[in-house]
């Protein structure tokens, strides 16, 4: 055993062998490895070799630096990024590997500034450069239209950035959203009068009365009135509009795996409904039905002072 033990402090003290043992710790946790993880693992090797092998690796272009909360952290260098990154210094690779980290929601360059630690004025001049180079992209958020997000050059940007099918240029398609609504609680309509029709029993009209998401959705891509794909999640945002304003009611039943339509075992069915007695003022108000009424108040994102639907209300 004691020779084992000399025969690892003796390949350690070659640079080649820390900087590949370094290597292999990288490989063991992807997300990254702090000092604290090399000396621990490391223990009988000095500050100043651990800091040079580091630093080979680096200027090799074999590691990321990159920094969260509690520090400083090395990862392995993807390959593609490194070719990618040839010739860039560190400052830029660093907010290269914040923005891939990022993803496809993107990230604002006040979040650069805070997790890369460099001058707003630096960062400025480093995303030009890399926009330049067609390694990253700005895009515009439908959160914040004044905002930009930056991603990857080639990633799709995420339906919470773009606000998928329902915006246009960052402008919200109104006019659309309204045919679909009106489109979907027509076929739900239709569906409830050919059960009403078929003079059967009670609950089995009720029972045929009711619809998938998929044939709602099915039916709007048969009528052709979408320019862009709709999504089966696109319909149901449509048809939960319809259920707020009182038109529509849903149902969960379980349903068997690989049924279309169906998620986790569960399938949501939808029919239209009238009301059985008209609704009271009360409930005719915007207030009476929105979905978010419990963090409506004055002063705060969501006010009755800036709603559009209550301004819609009174001017009628």
């Amino acid at each position: 055993m004691a020779e084992v033990k000399v025969k690892k402090e003796t390949n350690l003290s070659d640079p080649a062998e820390v900087e590949n043992r370094i290597k292999e710790l990288c490989q063991q946790f992807p997300h990254g490895i702090t000092d604290q993880v090399i000396q621990n693992d490391l223990p009988h090797l000095e500050p100043q070799q651990r800091a040079m092998a580091i630093n080979k690796l680096l200027s090799l272009g074999q590691l990321d630096l990159l920094r969260n909360s509690s520090g400083l952290l090395y990862r392995l260098k993807d390959t593609q990024s490194a070719s990618k990154m040839k010739g860039s210094d560190n400052q830029e690779k660093l907010v290269y590997q914040i923005i891939e980290d990022a993803g496809n929601k993107g990230i604002w360059s006040r979040d650069i500034r805070f997790k890369s630690n460099l001058p707003l004025t630096e960062i400025n001049k480093i995303l030009k450069n890399l926009e330049s180079k067609k390694l990253i992209k700005a895009v515009k958020s439908v959160a914040a239209s004044k905002k930009k997000v930056y991603m990857l050059y080639n990633l799709q940007p995420d339906r919470s950035v773009t606000g998928g099918a329902w915006y246009s240029d960052q402008d919200f398609e109104s006019e659309f959203v309204e045919v679909l609504n009106q489109q979907c609680f027509k076929f739900l309509q239709s569906k409830a009068e050919a059960a009403r029709d078929s003079k059967q029993s009670p609950m089995v009209q009720r029972n045929s009365s009711f619809a998938t998401s998929h044939e709602v959705w099915k039916y709007i891509c048969e009528l052709g009135i979408s320019k862009v794909d709709l999504s089966m999640d696109d319909i149901e945002t449509i048809l939960n509009t319809l259920i707020y304003d009182g038109k529509v009611e849903m149902t969960v039943i379980a349903a068997k795996e690989g049924t279309v339509g169906s998620v986790d075992g569960q399938m949501k069915l939808y029919r239209g409904v009238n009301p059985v007695i008209q609704p009271t003022g009360l409930v005719k108000t915007p207030c009476g039905l929105c979905p978010v009424f419990d963090d409506c108040h004055e002063g705060g994102e969501i006010s009755p002072s800036n709603c559009i639907y209550m301004t819609e209300w009174l001017d009628f």
